[in-house]
């Protein structure tokens, strides 16, 4: 490790460094299973961390978690070290553990509003008209102040528009109770998923990402995500809708002496896997546009090919393990990657990338005005804490040190969609009827809601929640008008915003609908 803005990647007949003021230029990371991608993975995110670059990375099998104890002086690393002119000097790292279960980490959790009309369908893989009606769930949420926080509230917003599609067709466009149908057994197969773990409060706050420790190093944020690639839509989902908020919260900052943060999207392939135009569409603009709010993006996959060409053009910082070319795909993905570095003339790129060792890769990285430097056959250097998962007992001590424990730990269940709902149908939250108030009535909610709807002239007769035989039932319009003004009198104190966040990439589609 130099100290003078660079990261040490490996040697190759030159010390092959990252330059740091160009680290947010993103970067891929590639090679097939067994490789090193591991590796070089803890290596950048040490050398981050060491600068002071706070980073957050998804940890596949359980092996990065080693990061947060220190190395033994294994033989080959030492080694390894020695080639590349170094000292081995066991280190550890500040390592904050997260978990969308909350089992072996801090749980991370976001509400529906934020996730967006957009990721939620991408991640209940609706089709077009679904997702329309979603998008008209979030619409009417949004005219009448209905917190949509985690699943049950959706539920409620979708058997709202279910039991007046009639009259919602006029102003939304067709609302099936088919395609409602379908959107609940999706969101019923995410429930049984633990996808509920997920949605709800406290939301995770970006800012607890960036943090660094007493000695001014970056933290290092590891998603524990074995159990969460059982169901790798989410995954996805869950990243990108982090890499979303980042955008969308962040300030401009322009070019920076090193990035505000890093962030590795590990197994990226599951990202683009039948993602619809749109949505690759909106990643592109987001990577692109990203690295001026400081972020480094970088892309770990098998292939290159996983990674679409408009998006693959924004990745400057290049690291190629070993390919095997067995097969026309695997000979096609092998030329693929050769074409992407700039060329070296003392050997063919395309024979190094299937005869290289473990431990060794090609590397290309940015230098001088964002130029690559050409491609060169490079050993990795070796990581200084441990490689290879750490025992139960060190991750539960990672968690008590923190911080974070009394802030994500116990889920908060608030007033929101569902339960306003309820209290429109006369019920409690547990199912139970509202008892009626001293004079009968629903108090000044009803006043209000009766106020609006007969034009503020005199009084009308009682249509509300529990209301019975030989009245006539409200319009549609009088139950919005209703609806709105207890939403609102039931919100006061709460400074519920004058929007409900959705995050950039569902907010993409706006006008699209």
């Amino acid at each position: 490790m130099a100290d003078d803005g660079t990261i040490l990647i490996g040697k190759s007949v030159k010390p092959e460094m990252l330059l740091l003021k160009l680290a947010n230029r993103h970067g891929l990371v590639t090679g097939a299973t067994g490789t090193g991608k591991t590796v070089t993975l803890q290596v950048l995110a040490e050398g981050f961390a060491k600068h002071g670059v706070p980073v957050f990375a998804a940890d596949i099998k359980g092996d990065l978690s080693g990061v947060a104890a220190p190395g033994d002086s294994k033989p080959p690393f030492v080694k390894r070290a020695e080639e590349l002119g170094l000292k081995y000097q066991p280190d550890q790292f500040t390592t904050v553990f997260w978990d969308v279960f909350g089992e072996q980490g801090h749980p991370v959790r976001a509400t529906i509003s934020e996730m967006g009309p957009l990721l939620l369908s991408r991640l209940l893989d609706l089709n077009d008209t679904q997702e329309g009606v979603l998008n008209i769930a979030f619409r009417i949420a949004d005219e009448q102040k209905l917190l949509l926080l985690d699943l049950k509230d959706l539920r409620a917003i979708l058997s709202f528009i279910a039991e007046n599609a009639s009259e919602l067709t006029t102003k939304y466009g067709n609302v099936s109770s088919q395609s409602v149908g379908t959107i609940q057994r999706a969101l019923l197969v995410l429930e049984n998923q633990k996808g509920e773990k997920f949605f709800g409060e406290p939301g995770l706050e970006i800012s607890d990402l960036m943090k660094t420790d007493r000695d001014g190093r970056g933290v290092i944020n590891m998603l524990a995500a074995d159990k969460l690639m059982a169901n790798p839509r989410l995954y996805a989902t869950f990243l990108l809708w982090l890499l979303s908020e980042l955008f969308e919260q962040l300030p401009e900052v322009g070019d920076l002496d090193k990035p505000k943060l890093v962030f590795f999207f590990d197994e990226a392939h599951l990202l683009f896997n039948g993602a619809p135009k749109v949505l690759l569409t909106a990643v592109e603009q987001v990577v692109r546009l990203i690295r001026s709010k400081g972020v480094g993006v970088y892309f770990v996959t098998q292939n290159p090919l996983d990674i679409p060409d408009t998006v693959l053009a924004q990745l400057g910082n290049r690291v190629q393990h070993a390919l095997r070319a067995f097969t026309p795909r695997d000979q096609k993905a092998v030329r693929a990657a050769a074409e992407t570095f700039r060329q070296n003339p003392k050997f063919k790129t395309e024979e190094a990338i299937t005869q290289l060792a473990v431990g060794e890769a090609l590397t290309s990285t940015l230098e001088g005005k964002g130029t690559p430097t050409m491609v060169e056959r490079t050993l990795i250097a070796p990581p200084m804490a441990q490689v290879g998962p750490i025992t139960p007992q060190q991750r539960a001590e990672c968690l008590r040190a923190s911080g974070f424990a009394g802030k994500y730990d116990t889920m908060i269940d608030r007033d929101s969609a569902y339960e306003e709902l309820m209290k429109r149908k006369g019920l409690n939250a547990d199912g139970s009827a509202v008892e009626a108030s001293a004079d009968g009535g629903g108090g000044i909610l009803d006043t209000i809601g009766g106020w609006l709807g007969n034009g503020g002239g005199g009084e009308r007769p009682k249509t509300g929640p529990g209301s019975r035989g030989g009245r006539v039932p409200p319009s549609m319009t009088e139950k919005i008008i209703t609806s709105a003004a207890r939403s609102a009198a039931t919100s006061i104190g709460r400074q519920v915003g004058t929007a409900i966040l959705r995050g950039v990439l569902g907010s993409m589609m706006g006008g699209k609908r």
